[in-house]
């Protein structure tokens, strides 16, 4: 395991344009591979954007939220699909891994509901995996539908072990420690959150992990919403020209920021990730090794998928989803706390 370059874009998507929103994440991705990066790291729902909306736009105002849905419904991508493989295709020709939020529609179901997903390429331009955000926060539930564990899975690359959460799932202790309990050793955690608490909180996951833990954010200036978005009269005057600003950063396993944060300012963060210091930190604590108690507290994660739909083939006594997901499955067993050689 030797030292790398980890890529943190901080940037804004082209608001609910899923073609120019890809292109130019394609861009940032051989930005950073020319700078040496290894992996590049989006922030939380970069494709075609995080629907802030929910946090400005009243409950009632149920025809202005429902045409903002069916608009982020139209931008959305699935997996696999045309987008996502435009974005497999830049990894591919950077020769990096990348890690990337999404929309993504429900294919295998309706096609109307969205999933928060944390999307992951390898440097050969093929899906790892997709991670979909188990519990979306406060008004993000009239946007998006609950994940389940089947799509918590940790992988290994050439240079660490990786794995993440979304957003404010980093506060789910026990989805933490399924983490640390593959021997994670980089932790991905792209989000909309920025500022105090949270910058204290990638810090005290580092520590309590002992792993690099790497936040990502969109950076969002009024300007970057169009105008012709009714929601944006709910901003009001008073509202900053950053609605977001950021605060992208990378913390090492003993809890230090290395890199950022990156505060009212588009750019990519860059670190120098050694997971040899991964294994130095956790000779005092390691949560998922020597400090864990398994003969006092046990953890049961159930990885089965669930999906909308089943049927029951003629002259078969096992029932199928009737239309599977893309076959993404955990690469490691949940009971592994090993960390790789």
């Amino acid at each position: 395991m030797s030292t790398f370059t980890l890529a943190v874009v901080q940037a804004a998507p082209v608001f609910l344009d899923r073609s120019a929103t890809v292109a130019r994440a394609c861009d940032l991705i051989a930005e950073a591979a020319r700078q040496g990066a290894r992996m590049v790291l989006f922030p939380e729902a970069f494709i075609p954007a995080y629907p802030d909306w929910v946090w400005a736009v009243p409950p009632g105002e149920g025809g202005l939220l429902g045409e903002l849905y069916a608009h982020l419904l139209a931008q959305s991508v699935t997996i696999p699909g045309p987008a996502v493989g435009q974005i497999c295709q830049a990894a591919r020709h950077a020769g990096v891994y990348v890690a990337i939020g999404v929309n993504e529609r429900n294919q295998d179901a309706s096609n109307s509901s969205l999933y928060n997903t944390l999307l992951y390429i390898d440097a050969q331009g093929e899906i790892l995996g997709r991670h979909r955000k188990l519990v979306p926060t406060g008004p993000e539930r009239m946007v998006w539908t609950p994940g389940d564990g089947s799509t918590l899975a940790a992988y290994d690359t050439p240079f660490a072990r990786v794995s993440g959460l979304i957003c404010w799932e980093n506060y789910m202790p026990l989805a933490r420690y399924c983490l640390y309990a593959w021997g994670v050793q980089l932790y991905l955690a792209p989000t909309w959150d920025r500022g105090e608490p949270w910058l204290s909180s990638l810090r005290h996951i580092a520590r309590e992990g002992g792993v690099y833990v790497a936040g990502c954010s969109i950076a969002l200036r009024r300007e970057d919403i169009p105008d012709d978005l009714a929601f944006k009269r709910h901003y009001g005057e008073e509202m900053p020209e950053w609605i977001n600003g950021g605060d992208s950063a990378i913390v090492d396993p003993f809890g230090r920021v290395i890199a950022g944060p990156l505060h009212n300012e588009q750019g990519i963060l860059y670190g120098e990730i050694q997971p040899e210091r991964v294994q130095r930190a956790r000779w005092h604590l390691d949560v998922a090794g020597h400090y864990a108690r398994p003969d006092v507290f046990q953890l049961t994660l159930d990885t089965a998928p669930h999906p909308l739909l089943r049927h029951r083939a003629p002259g078969r006594d096992t029932e199928e989803p009737a239309a599977a997901p893309v076959a993404i499955q955990p690469q490691l067993d949940a009971n592994a706390a090993s960390v790789p050689d």
